[in-house]
């Protein structure tokens, strides 16, 4: 398959809406698949030491085809369908920020994939996070997820 017919199965996207992981994985779903991985970041209430109150993501306007992209490049080289959305805005504690979606025909494979598609969106896609302290300190972080 090409970048083009993988980009056509392939979603992704950036949301200011909750996310539904239900949606995500119907994206890779088929009856030739054994394995459905599908990973489910979420917002908690501590990092390094302290409580954490709440997250604010905030994109480049770019950051969608930055992340259709890293879709499209690591379905193209696994020859697997991927999707994945993530989110913007004000979360709260326990809100879900990402999820990502992978399947293959056995669950090695898609475990692996899985764990690469978030890894790479963490490295390659503008999205940064604000965390918000219970203490009323805040705090920038240039990663996603």
């Amino acid at each position: 398959m090409t970048t083009s017919e993988f980009a056509a199965v392939c979603l992704a996207g950036v949301s200011d809406q909750p996310l539904d992981p239900a949606v995500v994985e119907a994206a890779v779903t088929g009856p030739e698949y054994g394995a459905v991985v599908v990973f489910t970041g979420k917002v908690r209430d501590h990092d390094g030491g302290q409580a954490v109150s709440a997250l604010e993501y905030s994109a480049h306007p770019d950051a969608e085809r930055f992340l259709r992209n890293c879709c499209a490049a690591l379905a193209e080289r696994s020859g697997l369908p991927v999707a994945a959305v993530h989110r913007v805005g004000q979360l709260t504690v326990g809100d879900l920020a990402i999820v990502v979606a992978v399947a293959a025909p056995h669950r090695a494979e898609a475990f692996t994939t899985c764990a690469e598609l978030v890894d790479r969106i963490k490295h390659e896609v503008p999205i940064w996070k604000r965390q918000l302290f219970a203490d009323g300190l805040s705090e920038w972080v240039n990663a996603c997820g």
